[in-house]
């Protein structure tokens, strides 16, 4: 089963970006649709953007114009570079395996996340 590591986190002010990264084992990544999701402490899980395996994207109306999601199948990765993030954004953010952008039903495990603060 494809098992997945998320980093980038970090301490960023208000306007500034990161960028997340999202490791997977296994060679079949580029079959896998995946999707980036945050979860706040005492809050679900919800979903941020997606990205199927024919490059067709779909975000969250809250980071829409802002996040963006790309892939490198070459390294098993998958991105979510954050731009103009606000002090709302500051959340765990999580990778997985989806079963499509717009159904976005993990198929793989939660790793630890990454966590990122945006400071006012």
């Amino acid at each position: 089963q494809v098992q997945l590591v998320e980093s980038g986190g970090g301490l960023v002010q208000a306007g500034g970006s990161l960028r997340l990264s999202c490791v997977a084992s296994g060679r079949t990544f580029s079959y896998y649709n995946m999707g980036w999701f945050r979860r706040a402490p005492g809050k679900n899980r919800e979903f941020v953007t997606a990205l199927d395996r024919s490059g067709s994207t779909y975000y969250a109306d809250s980071v829409k114009g802002r996040f963006t999601i790309s892939r490198d199948n070459a390294k098993n990765t998958v991105y979510l570079q954050m731009d103009s993030l606000k002090p709302e954004d500051t959340t765990v953010y999580y990778c997985a395996a989806i079963t499509g952008i717009y159904s976005r039903t993990p198929v793989t495990p939660w790793g630890q996340g990454t966590q990122v603060t945006v400071s006012s």
